[in-house]
């Protein structure tokens, strides 16, 4: 059952689960969120919780103990998410460490609750994971619609609004990384990366600006990429590395309107995942047949990804990066390129390193 607009923006979502095997815990959450204003949908069991679903579709809130006979909360937390990604889980846990409940954390819970509850906790944390999921759901929604609205101004641009084409995307990426703290910055600060080591190639000035364009730009393509996929806190699966590795072919189909008058940035943003020995995506181009603007984007943008903390792991301070990336010169990154990207920032506090 799929919410309606009205619901997507209340203030609460009109209807909450409570699933506890334990008739007293239920009881007492029940009428607490029952006071709040909610239609309150009650289980005994992850089973019982999981039929009512299968028969009346989505509920937009779901606060479960994690420990129950049978099937436990965790096997509920994933069956749910996989069915209706959508659904904030507040999960319930007993447990004098939290570690379980971290894990449900990782695994897409919004919050927890260690027992015995207590009634203003219980309101203070439901109404944050409530603001937390409309949020998310407000900027999903804006980005369907703005993807939308972008396909249909490219099928009919005009040389005259090509600048506020630009302006739009740039705005689009901005905030693609505003989402995410760990990649809030991430374009710029390859652009400037990137411009300062075409300099030392002595790259000429038109060029430099392709290059800074491209530069901010690189990543437009992950606008369609799931949030799952681009916030994983681990490894991503065959699948999920298959739709990530898109990013570069969408991105290059959303600015091809600027195929004439900026190829170059659409050369960085298609190639800028090749790799010198042809193992790279999505064309697998090799060497020289790799652009050089490509290859200098290729080599700065995983500087800056190396530098900065992500979801799956800490970051890196600047010199391991940098002899990282000397590592993988050859195989992988242009060895010219590097060097110049050493010889562009040889005082490293001149590195724009992420917080």
């Amino acid at each position: 059952m799929a919410e309606t607009p009205a619901e997507i923006v209340a203030p609460h979502p009109a209807r909450i689960m409570v699933v506890d095997d334990d008739d007293a815990v239920r009881d007492v959450l029940c009428r607490v969120l029952k006071v709040q204003g909610f239609d309150v949908i009650e289980a005994s069991s992850a089973d019982m919780a999981l039929e009512t679903i299968d028969r009346d579709g989505m509920v937009p809130v779901v606060v479960s103990d994690i420990h129950m006979p049978g099937r436990d909360g965790i096997s509920l937390l994933r069956a749910v998410l996989k069915r209706y990604p959508d659904t904030a889980f507040v999960m319930l846990t007993g447990d004098a460490d939290v570690t379980t409940a971290v894990e449900c954390l990782k695994i897409g819970a919004l919050d927890y609750l260690t027992k015995p509850v207590i009634i203003e906790e219980v309101r203070a944390r439901v109404t944050r994971v409530i603001e937390t999921r409309r949020l998310r759901l407000e900027v999903r929604r804006f980005e369907e619609n703005y993807r939308e609205d972008l396909e249909r101004r490219v099928a009919e641009l005009s040389q005259k609004n090509k600048a506020m084409f630009l302006a739009q995307v740039q705005m689009a990426v901005r905030m693609l990384e505003a989402k995410d703290p760990y990649t809030r910055g991430h374009s710029q600060r390859v652009a400037e990366y990137a411009v300062a080591t075409g300099r030392t190639l002595g790259i000429d000035r038109e060029m430099l600006g392709e290059i800074r364009l491209g530069g901010e730009l690189h990543d437009i393509g992950k606008i369609g990429t799931r949030d799952a996929v681009l916030h994983k806190p681990g490894p991503l699966t065959d699948e999920e590395f298959a739709e990530m590795r898109l990013h570069t072919i969408d991105g290059a189909e959303m600015l091809s309107v600027l195929s004439e008058d900026h190829p170059e940035v659409l050369s960085i943003v298609r190639s800028h995942h090749e790799r010198m020995d042809g193992t790279g995506f999505p064309d697998g181009l090799k060497g020289e047949a790799i652009p050089l603007s490509a290859r200098v984007v290729a080599v700065v943008d995983a500087f800056d990804a190396m530098t900065s903390t992500r979801s799956y792991r800490l970051k890196q301070s600047a010199e391991p990066a940098l002899l990282e990336l000397e590592r993988c010169a050859g195989p992988h990154f242009d060895p010219v390129v590097v060097a110049a990207f050493r010889d562009a920032f040889p005082d490293h506090d001149r590195l724009l390193l992420s917080v």
